[in-house]
């Protein structure tokens, strides 16, 4: 365990280490410096001419939210029709896998679009070759792709000059894909196949067990898709069981490989905004702050899984290696609790292990890691989160010392304070009030059949889908019967809604605040780039976004928890 514990510390300050190397290389990237990718220009202004765009048009942020919002449509409606007719396309279809119900279908197409990867079906039996890779691997970049440009055009916005130009979407789109996802994906495919990642089109093998059973053996083109689901903090599995299948995860290698890939953008972003704003002391107050806060969330779920589940243990059950059930035995329980720590704070989402059999207080901070999604969170997007809770800050600590709020040079009025509260009280309603209605659905129907495990374990089980669902997140807490008309309409609306509200209102601040006059700052104004400032933020956080969840988790995890240990 010893020797484990510090494999994981030298990893992850490693992931540091490359992090900062990536995290300088995009800001090269999106200032327009030269890169050992310039070769991919010309094929980059081909692709502008074919799309009819000029990339270096200037774009107030109403109009790169517009041309946002209408591309994701377009993504929308067209893998919306490919899943309704894919088993009448003629390639790659190794099974003869049906068409998806609509219900379905628009589900699983506002899942991959909104970078949450919710799969309320078994990736192996539920989509064909085609679908996989050019419908929801097709998503998974553009999803990703627009969550870092999103995240650049608001850390764009806070330079120190005046102006309405938030930069151009389409250069941003092109740029995320041509330059950071796909050559990392690439790098990332090879490795895994390297592991001894599948990568074939060939259909399923059928072979014939030692009892003389036979037994369809799933595999495909899996290393493709996997970089992308990580670095993206996408999370859709090709198989149903996600990383926890031995051929999206086959060793300790791939283990690492998987993790240093979702841990490496989230993390670089932050160092991209200190080199990009020449601004590292922030960026090292924002880092630590993120650092310190997934140190919390995360070892108290290792903590908890080492110490076993009690319920088991009172059975006479040893629980000398933690608690076993539901996870990953290749990897463990310290490797399995590690990995679910890093996937509900970056919101990739993806398993080593069934969440629905982690102990009752790794739930509660599940939860928490999923709604505040500040901490790292996912690419370019956990930024935008940390910085709605920078704009409350700011508003706040000003006040408090009688000073005019200003971040970074820029003043901090009412429109942004008022758009910045709204998003973080209109995101716990959301799940809040979609967990309530399915409560009330189901107590009103108990025989509707959707919990294998009801009481107060079934409400967390619930509250968590949507949490998941609003958050980007996408994995699911299992013991759920998911793919319902209830299910699949209530959280296409939490995963849209959840999705496109913390993308538009800070790309809105941001547009607000890069039209007004820079002013240097003076020793009255409370400094962004200091650490009092930094635990303030960090107190901010707790307050106006953790408590929001804690009344829901008293009846979830906590309540179990108690009962649990009979207090």
């Amino acid at each position: 365990m010893r020797f484990d514990l510090i494999g994981l510390t030298l990893f992850f300050t490693a992931s540091m280490g490359l992090a900062i190397l990536t995290g300088r290389y995009i800001g090269r990237v999106f200032r327009g410096n030269s890169t050992w990718l310039d070769w991919l220009g010309p094929l980059e202004r081909q692709l502008y001419r074919l799309i009819g765009v000029d990339p270096n048009e200037p774009m107030t942020w109403q109009q790169y939210a517009l041309a946002l919002g209408t591309l994701n449509g377009v993504w929308l409606v067209y893998a919306f029709g490919m899943l309704l007719v894919q088993s009448v396309i003629p390639v790659w279809n190794q099974q003869q896998i049906p068409d998806m119900d609509w219900m379905l279908a628009l589900n699983t197409a506002i899942s991959f679009l909104t970078s949450t990867n919710l799969q309320h079906y078994s990736g192996e039996s539920g989509v064909t070759y085609f679908s996989q890779m050019g419908v929801l691997m097709f998503l998974q970049f553009a999803s990703a792709a627009t969550s870092l440009s999103v995240g650049v055009a608001v850390v764009r916005s806070l330079q120190p000059h005046t102006s309405r130009n938030v930069g151009n979407l389409y250069q941003d789109l092109v740029l995320s894909i041509t330059r950071v996802f796909m050559p990392l994906s690439l790098i990332g495919a090879i490795a895994l196949v390297l592991t001894g990642v599948p990568m074939t089109f060939s259909s399923y093998s059928v072979i014939e067990t030692i009892e003389g059973v036979s037994q369809t053996i799933a595999s495909g083109p899996v290393a493709a898709m996997l970089p992308i689901k990580h670095l993206g903090s996408n999370g859709g599995g090709f198989f149903g069981a996600n990383t926890a299948h031995p051929f999206e995860n086959p060793n300790a290698f791939s283990y690492l490989i998987n993790l240093l890939n979702v841990l490496l953008l989230p993390m670089a972003f932050i160092c991209f905004v200190g080199d990009f704003l020449n601004r590292r002391k922030l960026a090292v107050i924002l880092f630590t702050i993120m650092t310190g806060y997934f140190l919390a969330l995360t070892i108290p779920i290792v903590t908890q899984e080492l110490r076993g589940n009690p319920a088991i243990q009172s059975l006479g059950i040893s629980q000398a290696s933690g608690s076993l059930e539901g996870k990953e035995m290749r990897f463990g329980t310290l490797a399995s609790a590690v990995w679910c720590g890093v996937n509900v704070v970056i919101p990739a989402g993806t398993l080593t292990g069934m969440h629905d059999s982690f102990t009752p207080l790794s739930g509660l901070f599940m939860l928490l890691g999923m709604q505040l999604d500040a901490f790292y969170g996912g690419v370019g997007s956990g930024f935008l989160y940390m910085f709605l809770y920078l704009i409350i800050a700011m508003f706040i600590g000003s006040l408090m010392i009688g000073r005019t709020p200003e971040l970074l040079g820029k003043k901090v009025g009412i429109p942004e304070m008022q758009i910045a509260s709204v998003i973080l009280v209109a995101l716990p309603l959301l799940y809040l009030g979609a967990t309530g209605l399915a409560v009330a659905i189901h107590n009103g129907h108990p025989d509707v059949g959707w919990l294998s495990n009801p009481g107060y374990h079934g409400f967390t089980t619930m509250l968590y889908e949507f949490v998941s669902s609003a958050a980007g997140n996408g994995s699911g807490f299992e013991g759920l019967g998911d793919n319902t008309p209830f299910w699949n309409l209530s959280t296409a609306v939490v995963m849209l809604l959840g999705r496109f509200i913390p993308l538009i209102g800070p790309l809105a601040i941001g547009g607000l605040l890069l039209q007004k006059q820079y002013v240097p700052p003076t020793v009255g104004v409370l400094p962004a780039e200091s650490w009092t400032f930094g635990l303030l933020l960090a107190a901010v956080i707790i307050i106006s976004g953790a408590l929001s969840i804690f009344p829901a988790a008293t009846l979830g995890p906590i309540a179990e928890y108690l009962t649990q240990y009979h207090f």
